[in-house]
């Protein structure tokens, strides 16, 4: 048989529950993390190390089906290289975009400049050597230069290239006819 409890009895357990959560204390828990190729508390690292951290994203399955990797198909094939070859994409790209963050004084910026140059695609050129190029950069999540940031025609992000090896293997996806 069940006892019923009154309205004043239920918030006399809620109220010392309460009293009861007030006086929990726990403790400090220390994170480790990978830092230069060994596990280190991460209270221990340098201000950047640290601002690296916090802007980490965790890889979740859900998270990663935005990431419309076959999207990439949609981008316009180069020019291969002037007279290479005369391929050419078999389906219009017209609506994809992309974004090149460089620098100035940075080494490996001139081959992928050249590389984008032979495209016929709509896209800009970041410099984040100036302040709005930086802030821009940073917004985007990108931490080095040479970036090219390429968009679907709905503004998704597709892919992401470093240097000539990775934009060479984004447009050997794309289908190509002779």
């Amino acid at each position: 048989m069940e006892t019923k409890r009154t309205i004043a009895e239920i918030d006399r357990e809620i109220a010392e529950t309460k009293m009861e959560l007030q006086d929990v204390h726990g403790t400090e828990t220390e994170v480790y993390a990978r830092i230069v190729g060994y596990y280190r508390a991460v209270k221990h690292w340098n201000k950047g190390k640290r601002d690296e951290f916090d802007q980490r994203k965790m890889f979740t399955l859900e998270d990663s089906k935005e990431y419309d990797i076959t999207a990439v198909d949609t981008i316009k094939a180069a020019k291969a290289k002037p007279a290479a070859s005369t391929k050419k994409v078999s389906e219009p790209t017209e609506s994809v975009t992309f974004e090149m963050y460089t620098r100035k004084t940075c080494p490996n910026c001139p081959p992928v400049k050249e590389f984008m140059s032979h495209l016929d695609m709509a896209g800009r050129s970041i410099d984040v050597d100036t302040d709005e190029g930086l802030a821009e950069a940073a917004k985007k999540g990108v931490f080095a230069s040479p970036t090219v940031i390429f968009y679907n025609a709905a503004g998704v992000e597709t892919a992401r290239c470093h240097n000539v090896e990775e934009l060479e293997a984004v447009f050997s996806q794309i289908k190509v006819t002779a």
